[in-house]
């Protein structure tokens, strides 16, 4: 049984980033260059396979690098997880955060799959809180703007041995964010990736695990050749069925009211926002579907114009308009494509709920300061 610690101890830094340094990078924060003062760290022993074990220290250190044994199993096995969400400043100067539970829930989804312990949902908010209340001042305030959490779990035992670790450790990261693609909201175009796979059946599709990254690396660097920002992957196996961009899932709005979105078979990540968007999408009446959707409905779907809208989603883009997908065969979509009325709507109303400015009917919102 893996039990849990109650406190944090604060080891805070001696040298933190001058005020005038956090204020320029406040002002411009890009995604995932710069980093907050601190950062979270718990330790945990056990056994996996025995079902035994205890986080341990749990703390917050100053921001810097890792020190690993050369042997670590993480660097050798990749046995590690992770997991994303934001900080929102709200009006009142709060800070809130959204859908932490889920996060929790998934982060244990895919430790299981990786053999990982899990970790107590209340650690887990707890790690979130204590982060952001020594390094609130990160939290910028900008339109769009976000303080982005990296939760991570990595196997540290040096052993060489293929079996689970007995040594993990538990960390928080933060980074302030802006706008993922940068600029006012555009479509993307996005390019199909026809000899790679992102992951296959009974693999890690449904983890968030570095591998399945790792994985989509080759093929984003092909879509960029092509002046692509993301890479969408199918199942051949299903008739080319669609199943998700590098790091994001996908709709498609057709013009009857319907939102389609491809079915979750355990190669696809279930994302937060996707389930998000779901209800959002229910919620205003549209006809909601999650099932098989194939390259070709979305080719016939576009010359038709029974699909009016595709849009992609994650925690880092939140929504972002897929103008075409390119491909040696031809592009589906249209040249001059523009963010479509649907897609806007749900990502502003995603939005105003994150950031506190429209009512939370489904009570997702969670205070961390």
């Amino acid at each position: 049984m893996t039990t849990q610690p109650t406190t944090f101890a604060h080891h805070l830094t001696q040298d933190p980033v001058p005020e005038e340094v956090r204020a320029a990078i406040l002002a411009d924060p890009g995604f995932g260059t710069n980093f907050t003062d601190h950062m979270v760290k718990i330790d945990w022993f056990g056994d996996v396979v025995a079902g035994t074990g205890r986080w341990n220290d749990p703390r917050i250190e100053p921001y810097g690098p890792l020190v690993l044994d050369p042997a670590a199993a993480v660097l050798h096995y990749g046995q590690e997880i992770f997991e994303g969400l934001k900080a929102y400043r709200h009006a009142d100067g709060s800070v809130w955060t959204f859908r932490p539970e889920a996060n929790a829930a998934r982060l244990n989804r895919s430790a299981r799959r990786l053999a990982l312990p899990e970790l107590p949902e209340q650690l887990f908010l707890d790690s979130l809180r204590e982060l952001v209340a020594v390094d609130e001042q990160w939290v910028p305030d900008g339109e769009g703007e976000s303080l982005y959490l990296r939760p991570f779990m990595i196997a540290t035992e040096a052993f060489l041995g293929v079996r689970p670790s007995r040594q993990v450790l538990y960390s928080v990261i933060a980074s302030p964010a802006g706008n993922y693609f940068g600029g006012p909201v555009q479509p993307v175009d996005i390019w199909l990736a026809r000899d790679w796979a992102r992951a296959g059946r009974g693999g890690t599709g449904a983890a968030k695990c570095g591998g399945n990254y790792a994985a989509s690396l080759i093929a984003q660097i092909e879509g960029e050749a092509h002046g692509c920002q993301q890479v969408l992957f199918l199942d051949r196996d299903r008739g080319d069925a669609v199943e998700e961009l590098g790091g994001m899932n996908v709709f498609f709005v057709h013009d009857d009211g319907t939102l389609v979105t491809p079915e979750l078979t355990g190669t696809i990540l279930e994302g937060v926002t996707r389930s998000s968007i779901l209800q959002l999408a229910r919620d205003r009446g549209l006809t909601v579907e999650e099932r098989r959707f194939t390259l070709d409905e979305w080719r016939e779907g576009w010359r038709s114009g029974r699909i009016t809208e595709a849009f992609a989603c994650g925690t880092a883009a939140v929504i972002t308009p897929i103008g075409r997908l390119v491909s040696t065969e031809g592009a589906i979509g249209d040249d001059d494509a523009r963010p479509g009325p649907v897609t806007m709507d749900i990502r502003r109303q995603l939005l105003e709920i994150q950031t506190g400015r429209a009512e939370d009917p489904h009570g997702w919102l969670t205070r961390l300061v």
